[in-house]
């Protein structure tokens, strides 16, 4: 490992030395050195921003297109001259959707590029790589620009694109036989692993410390982050783990059964049946992959060296990744959800169908225990209640179960609950002109730590407070403390504050506090023994 001094040095040469390689055009243009960075695979060319340098769009993979469709991907290959880094990369095939700059479906399938944002100056930084939400089927590293929070914290922050819906979760018998450990199912994980070993190569020459990453995502970022602590494949890579709101599901991962039977459910849909069902498939286009893929669960598999067991299974024993996790989730999770299904469809769920809605969505038992945890007398609306009912079964509990099994296992877990009831709606839905009440629905805390879909926020003055402080404690975070902002208290790590949560609201609302009833407030009684 070269000392700090000794990278400065090497980064001044290489950059000297790209900078000497450049044609003529692009010399008398007086390219910044510092924009000017040799990787492991050729020169890229960033920019200078008001808060420090960007790299966008670096290729990490090699385009998993044509007989690399649906393999483990493979590391780039070498280019000549100075690749231009000033642009995002294509998103990975996904359909359209509500938010800004998804208006339209992609079917572009050489995406696998990630972006880095490094603040000027000295060289071993903490790091910190970001893995995007929306499902396993959505979503781009561009979702998020965390500039402001690279300055502010004295962090580099990667963020990542990685396959998504059936181009990253298809299993099948086929690409089994084609698995370095017999199980397919896993390209999206996968390439979030090949990211972080590129960051591990890499992020020296940017100015980051490969020895002290963090990786860090929100909702299926959240849940991938789980499941890489789990992996025993990416031992190593990181040095500390941030969920948020990915603990849904308990982590929980497909069956290879279950798998299996999926793909070849999807296979049948796309008239790929019977013979070389994988060169079948392989032949179909992009869209027609996308356009059959809707209605099945894409999700990571487990059975193989990738991911043996059940990421709850790991973590509870022991065997997951020994690393300090930061993990939280809000405190409306549902409403979002709540809102897409019912209020937001032009169809209000009424008091006469909340009873079925329940019992549809949570089984006979705990949805008619559910019927008495949260009555309509409780809530502005049956479409509220049954959020509160949602959002606690499906985020708050299931956050508070992974705080439980992490402490268990003797590792350093801190637990917070996002819970800024006047937070904006987040970027697509305020653009959209939405009166519902979101609360501190789901995403609405990524906001409050970067630019989301690359929107500044219109936060008020205590909002601007909350998230700076918010900030902070990511920031203490990544660089390897315990978390804290200042002027407020310690985010509580459960190993001895057990069932203390750091509650994020603005001042006007009693501020940052330490609350001991996350539990209670969740129903989580009810919801645990659900899932027992």
């Amino acid at each position: 490992m070269r000392n700090g001094r000794t990278r400065i040095l090497v980064a001044a040469l290489v950059t000297t030395l790209a900078t000497a390689l450049l044609p003529a055009a692009a010399a008398r243009a007086s390219v910044p050195a510092d924009t000017l960075v040799r990787t492991g695979t050729g020169v890229v060319r960033g920019q200078h921003t008001s808060e420090g340098r960007q790299f966008l769009g670096i290729p990490y993979a090699q385009p998993p297109v044509g007989a690399l469709r649906w393999r483990e991907p493979r590391p780039a290959e070498p280019w000549r001259g100075v690749r231009d880094a000033t642009e995002f990369s294509n998103r990975c095939v996904q359909s359209a959707s509500w938010d800004p700059g998804y208006e339209d479906p992609t079917y572009t399938e050489d995406c696998l590029d990630l972006n880095v944002y490094a603040p000027d100056g000295s060289a071993d930084r903490p790091v910190m790589v970001w893995l995007h939400g929306g499902g396993l089927t959505a979503g781009a590293g561009a979702d998020i620009v965390p500039d402001t929070f690279a300055r502010t914290t004295g962090t580099v922050v990667v963020t990542v694109n990685y396959r998504l819906g059936a181009m990253g979760f298809l299993a099948a018998a086929g690409l089994d036989r084609q698995a370095s450990d017999g199980v397919s199912g896993n390209f999206g994980l996968q390439d979030q692993q090949l990211a972080l070993r590129w960051v591990r190569a890499n992020i020296w020459r940017f100015g980051g410390d490969p020895g002290r990453v963090t990786v860090a995502g929100e909702s299926a970022g959240g849940r991938s982050v789980c499941t890489q602590l789990a992996s025993p494949t990416g031992r190593g890579l990181f040095r500390a783990g941030i969920v948020e709101s990915g603990a849904y599901g308990d982590c929980a991962a497909r069956t290879h059964e279950d798998a299996r039977a999926s793909g070849a459910a999807f296979a049948a849909r796309l008239g790929c049946a019977s013979g070389d069902v994988v060169g079948c498939l392989r032949r179909k286009s992009s869209q027609e992959i996308l356009e059959a893929q809707a209605g099945f669960d894409w999700a990571p598999v487990v059975g193989g060296a990738f991911l043996p067991e059940q990421p709850a299974a790991s973590i509870a024993a022991g065997r997951s990744a020994r690393v300090p996790v930061l993990n939280g989730a809000n405190q409306d999770e549902g409403r979002l959800f709540a809102y897409g299904a019912y209020d937001g469809q032009g169809t209000p769920l009424t008091a006469a169908a909340y009873p079925k809605a329940l019992v549809d969505a949570f089984g006979q038992e705990a949805g008619t225990r559910a019927l008495g945890e949260y009555p309509l007398a409780g809530h502005p609306s049956p479409t509220y209640a049954y959020a509160a009912a949602a959002g606690d079964q499906l985020m708050a509990c299931p956050a508070l179960r992974l705080n439980q099994r992490l402490a268990r296992s003797g590792l350093p877990v801190y637990a917070y609950e996002f819970a800024d009831r006047t937070s904006p709606p987040f970027a697509s839905i305020r653009e959209a002109g939405r009166t519902f009440d979101f609360g501190a629905t789901h995403v609405n805390e990524v906001q409050y730590l970067f630019k989301h879909f690359g929107l500044a926020t219109p936060l008020n003055a205590e909002q601007r407070v909350l998230a700076r402080r918010m900030v902070q404690y990511w920031g203490s975070f990544v660089r390897g403390s315990v978390p804290r902002a200042e002027g407020a208290p310690a985010m509580p790590d459960q190993r001895s504050s057990a069932g203390r949560t750091l509650s994020l609201r603005t001042a006007s609302v009693g501020g940052i506090t330490r609350s001991t009833t996350v539990h209670r407030d969740h129903r989580c009684t009810l919801w645990d023994a659900a899932a027992s």
